[in-house]
Order: structure tokens, then sequence, then C-alpha cells
């Protein structure tokens, strides 16, 4: 225990004192309206989309992530809109994130639509100092830490069709440093560049194949890059693979319960040292789109 504590705190102390990563989610190409405005309605209908994520699962004070959104069309407009809050949490502190998101869409071919998106979001960041255990409990750095907020704008843009998607996008342009005094800062909010993309091949009339990937670039980190594949078996199941770059394989499986309803889950196996401290990462998601009555789902979207 003694040495998985002493780990994490190495860990920790390495995550908050050069820049604050978003959320990480193995199941990105279905959790887009978090890292990319502009695709709020791309999907046509009213997407609600609800996520758990646990990460390093037996590492004390590891990442748990929960994630929810609705995004929808506005009715005959060329405009799309989002809603979208996560809670991101690990060790003593805690990330809550509210957001707004809207898009404009322009058809440029009868296959491509292009949108741009802008996103508002509200963040509240807490250090719960009961998690702490410092040397000095009078130390002053840490008599005068209280809930930081802040808000933030973001923007992208994202090239789509009904068998392509490919977008750019920062989720939040202002940089912020939380309980900062000029000497010290907990935590260091940098920009976060997202490039993501990925194409659905249809091998036959049952089975459809989709390599994907999402670039993630952060200024004073590591670059993360995720790469994956996934079959759609009969427009029902879903299975496939991932790597991230340096850091884990994944495994993914789905199913389409009904035309409206999706769940969907995923596996992490970590490939860094940290994989002799923990059994892995989990997690879980359910998406509900809403259809009007005349609609009718020949084929669901693979993204």
């Amino acid at each position: 225990m003694r040495t998985k504590i002493i780990l994490f705190a190495l860990l920790l102390t390495g995550f908050v004192s050069t820049a604050q990563q978003d959320a990480q989610y193995t199941h990105y190409m279905y959790n887009t309206i978090n890292v990319n405005p502009a695709y709020a309605g791309s999907r046509g209908v009213l997407s609600i989309f609800g996520l758990h994520r646990t990460q390093w699962v037996g590492l004390d004070g590891a990442p748990v992530t929960n994630s929810a959104s609705a995004n929808f069309p506005i009715s005959g407009t060329n405009l799309g809109a989002g809603i979208s809050f996560v809670n991101d949490r690990i060790g003593p502190t805690s990330e809550y994130i509210a957001s707004i998101d809207l898009s404009y869409t322009i058809r440029t071919s009868e296959t491509y639509k292009l949108s741009f998106g802008v996103k508002g979001s509200a963040n509240i960041f807490e250090l719960d100092r009961t998690k702490l255990n410092p040397e000095d409990n009078n130390d002053p750095l840490l008599q005068n830490l209280r809930n930081n907020f802040s808000p933030n704008i973001g923007a992208g843009v994202y090239l789509h069709s009904d068998k392509l998607y490919f977008g750019v996008s920062v989720p939040s342009f202002f940089e912020t440093k939380r309980f900062d005094d000029n000497t010290f800062a907990v935590n260091k909010e940098r920009m976060n560049y997202y490039i993501i993309g990925g194409y659905v091949f249809d091998l036959s009339s049952s089975l459809k194949f989709k390599p994907a990937f999402l670039s993630k670039i952060i200024e004073g980190a590591p670059l993360q890059l995720d790469v994956s594949g996934n079959f759609l078996i009969y427009d029902k199941f879903t299975l496939g693979a991932a790597w991230r770059w340096d850091a884990a394989m994944s495994f993914m499986a789905g199913f389409q319960i009904t035309d409206g309803l999706y769940i969907g889950y995923g596996y992490d196996l970590e490939t860094t040292k940290l994989r002799r401290y923990n059994s892995g990462s989990h997690e879980i998601f359910l998406r509900f789109e809403l259809f009007k009555k005349q609609e009718r789902v020949v084929s669901p979207r693979f993204f």
C-alpha cells in the first residue's frame, strides 16, 4: 500500500507541475462533443450520451471521470446546439465543467458538410485538503486554498459525411492557474489541441470497418495519440481494439439494443510500468437518440 501511495504521489506531482490535461476517453469517437463543439447536431437527431470511466483500478487516488451530454440540430436552420457536464477526479482534486456548444454547418458538396463550432464553459476546481498529508499543516501556502472558478471559450471545425469525419479543435483557449500566488500553483491548465478523424469501409453488406484516430497536443506534456479499429457486424455488434501511444492497449465492444439505444464498454491494459500497480481501466457508456416518428434508421451511424 505504501508503495502505491508513493508511486501515485510522484505521478500526481508530475501531473500538476507541468500541464493539466482534459479528461481521457477510450471511446473518443462517440464522445466527440466534449472535445469539438462543431460536432453539435451533426448526427441529425437529439443525441444523449452518458459515460463512466474508472482508470487504473487498484491504485489509490486514480482518475475517475463521469460525463453526460446532449446535442441536437435546430430545426429549420443550419445550427446545432449542445450541453455537456464533466466531473474528473484524481487524487485530492476534483474538476467540474459545464459547457454549452453552438455549431453552424454548410454543405460543401452532395457528400460532405463542414461545421464550425464555439464552446463556452464554466470550470470549478477543488482541492480537498483532508486528503493531503503535508509535513507542516501550518504551511501558509496551504491556508488559503479555496475552490477556483474560471470561465473559458473554445472552438473547432468538423468535416463529415456518412463515411468520413475529420476535426480540429481547442476546447479551452484561456490558460489558467489554480491556487496561484505568483510563486506556487497547485494546478496549471493549458490549451489542449485535438485532431480527430475516421473512415468507414463497407467490407460487405453485413460488415463495416472503421479505423479512427485522436491526437492531443499540450505544451509541457507528451504527445498523446490514440489509434483504433472497430468492426460493425450486422449493424448491431461492435468489436474493436485501440492503442494509445506509449500508454495502453484497449479492447472495445458495443451493442445496438434498439434503433435509438446503444451501449458500449472498453477495457484499457496499461503498457507502462504502472501496469504493476493496477488492474487496468474500465469505461462504459450509453447513447440514446430520439427520432421523429417519420424518420427511419436505415443504417446506424458508426460515429
